[in-house]
């Protein structure tokens, strides 16, 4: 009998300890599971994307206007954020445009800030402020997929080797680039700072001024290409397309043209999925319309315009599924997607692919004046809309804003007291709580200037052709003053310099005041 109740009060205490030791694991299991999904449930700040298109002009959208093109996906977007009409990039090409993008400063401020070979030193300094350096700095995980073209390493270039500096020296945590442009080599993929696929055996040299022993090119052999270069386009030639400069080697890394979207993609797409527990920037620079003008088949003939259009509509399609990603990783209630573009429209960019030819109806520029390259409006004022599901509600704004304006406003959004000289704090107008843009703004073409100053364009008087015969475009150049009111000439045709010298002398005092002594090309403002 006393043998069974000591066997009874063993078993209890088993009993007992068992129940105490499995609700102690559970609320531990549980403290450890909260623990994990902290962060992403007490974060304040949104993930942030900004998709980049490049040479994307005003009227190229069917949401901005384009009747003989249709895009959907981008239009949804637009139509269901703030869609503004009066956006700037900083300047009429690439390079200047993407320095003044992710720094906050003026590209006319750094004389290397150019179009630039595949080959030049990165031109951010490492020490310097940019977005992704000041959102690390507030929690976030930061990357870049696609167009890079802002120089790498600090002159000659091993790409055998590590590449550095470039990307993830100025702030982002992962990199997935092409060097310059689809046009220029190295034609290859840079996964953090190392070409992607190469094989060490296949080294690759590169090299703009001459050209390697035994390498064919456009210009000697016309017959192993299958894209007729029309200027400058006409050194080493890859996938049968004559690219600018030479390069030998690296077989096994190069790109396949055709294909460079969908890559670009499954990485964007990659990215989000792997830091969607924490806040993430995501700079996605997509490389369409720019030449060389490359769709897949699936979207070969699709626009009945040529390469160009069809390229437009792959960028399209691109959008709507990287957004269907961030719908399934139920991500876009908490992103905030800046979608723009770099510089204006271009036809004829250096090949011959039907641009010009098959353009029909379509409007590249909208009712703007000039294009790519060009001091005129349509160099610089570009497509640009924010969209915050559940937190931006659908409107137009005819506020003034500019590309240089982000560092500033991002850092507003993140709770960051980064700023710079350039950068108007403008978070309130993105997110469409405001109307009140920017006041002036000084606009670049070729490393000349002009002042947009509400709705005046002032352009100095310049030396030069006025127009770039290679691509067709009228540049804005003139030996006179050029005053434009924008609210009632969209196309700049009536230069009111003479009529009304009380705004000119206006617009010339702020423009000396903002450009400084600095670089200042032009004579004629001291000698007025």
């Amino acid at each position: 009998m006393i043998q069974n109740i000591k066997i009874k009060k063993i078993y209890l205490c088993f009993v007992l300890t068992t129940i105490l030791l499995t609700v102690f694991s559970c609320k531990q299991e549980k403290k450890t599971n909260l623990t994990e999904v902290s962060p992403k449930e007490n974060t304040s700040n949104p993930n942030i994307v900004i998709i980049y298109l490049d040479d994307l002009g005003y009227g190229d959208l069917s949401a901005y206007g384009a009747t003989e093109l249709s895009t959907p996906n981008i239009d949804k977007l637009a139509n269901g954020g703030v869609k503004f009409t009066n956006a700037y990039a900083t300047s009429a090409t690439c390079t200047p445009s993407r320095y003044g993008l992710l720094t906050g400063v003026y590209p006319w401020r750094n004389k290397d800030a150019q179009i630039l070979p595949g080959t030049a030193p990165l031109i951010i300094n490492p020490e310097q402020t940019t977005i992704p350096k000041m959102l690390k700095q507030q929690g976030y995980t930061t990357g870049i997929v696609g167009k890079w073209h802002l120089g790498l390493g600090t002159g000659h270039v091993n790409w055998n080797d590590h590449v550095s500096p470039g990307p993830n020296e100025v702030g982002f945590d992962y990199s997935y680039i092409m060097a310059a442009t689809q046009d220029r080599v190295p034609t290859v993929y840079i996964k953090n700072g190392r070409v992607d696929n190469l094989d060490p055996n296949d080294p690759i040299e590169v090299n703009y001024a001459k050209n390697f022993e035994g390498e064919p090119t456009g210009k000697d052999n016309p017959e192993l290409t299958k894209m007729k270069w029309h200027h400058g386009h006409n050194n080493s030639i890859v996938n049968g397309i004559p690219r600018i400069g030479f390069m030998t080697g690296g077989e096994s890394a190069k790109w396949s043209d055709v294909d460079m979207a969908d890559h670009f993609l499954v990485e964007a797409q990659n990215y989000v999925k792997q830091h969607k527990e924490n806040p993430f920037f995501l700079y996605y620079a997509l490389q369409q319309p720019h030449v060389p003008r490359t769709p897949h088949p699936r979207f070969v003939g699709k626009s009945g315009m040529g390469p160009r259009g069809d390229v437009i509509l792959e960028a399209d399609w691109i959008v709507g599924e990287f957004i269907k990603t961030l719908e399934k990783e139920q991500l876009l209630e908490n992103t905030l997607i800046i979608f723009t573009s770099d510089n204006g429209p271009v036809l004829n960019d250096g090949y011959y692919d039907d641009a010009v030819e098959k353009l029909g109806n379509h409007k590249p520029a909208g009712a703007l004046r000039g294009g790519k390259y060009s001091l005129f409006d349509a160099g610089t004022h570009v497509p640009f809309f924010t969209y915050w599901k559940g937190k931006i509600t659908p409107s137009v704004s005819d506020a003034l804003i500019c590309q240089v304006d982000l560092l500033s406003s991002l850092a507003k959004l993140t709770a960051s007291n980064i700023k710079t000289e350039d950068s108007d704090q403008l978070i309130d107008v993105l997110l469409g709580n405001s109307k009140t843009g920017k006041t002036n703004l000084i606009i670049e073409a070729g490393q000349k200037t002009a002042l947009r100053s509400g709705n005046w364009v002032m352009i100095p008087p310049y030396k030069g052709n006025p127009i770039n015969t290679q691509v067709n475009i009228e540049l804005g150049i003139s030996s006179e003053f050029q005053l434009y009111n924008l609210k009632e000439d969209h196309a700049q045709k009536n230069n009111l310099a003479q009529s009304n010298p009380e705004k000119l002398d206006e617009l010339t005092a702020i423009y000396k005041k903002i450009r400084g002594k600095t670089e200042v090309e032009i004579k004629e403002l001291e000698l007025k």
